[in-house]
């Protein structure tokens, strides 16, 4: 019935929306994170001593570069991957589930009601 569908709309696009503020701060974390490792990585390839010692020298001598590559590789395992793309794996599950209605949401989670098929 249509009240059904304007307040799974409603509660739907109310979800999406209260998770793109977190969203919003994981995808900062990630980018800051990522330059960090990837302004260590510059500095710790270019350094000349780099090739000179050994890789864990290597590594102690260049604290931030370590530290930043951990802090990522321990964000990822935390699953800082799924956190970035929340609303859009919510999105795209309520499509799948939604196609068998004949109907699909946008990525706000407002719904796309789809022309019946005509069968003779």
């Amino acid at each position: 019935s249509s009240p059904d569908l304007k307040a799974f709309e409603r509660r739907l696009t109310e979800y999406i929306a209260c998770l793109q503020p977190a969203t919003g701060r994981w995808r900062m974390i990630l980018i800051v994170v990522s330059v960090c490792t990837a302004t260590g990585a510059w500095n710790w390839l270019i350094d000349p001593e780099t090739q000179k010692v050994s890789f864990f020298t290597s590594l102690w001598n260049h604290p931030f570069f370590t530290i930043s590559c951990i802090t990522l590789i321990g964000l990822f395992f935390a699953g800082i991957h799924k956190r970035v793309v929340a609303p859009s794996i919510i999105a795209a599950r309520c499509r799948t589930v939604l196609a068998e209605y004949n109907m699909s949401c946008d990525d706000t989670g407002k719904l796309i009601l789809k022309p019946r098929p005509h069968v003779q």
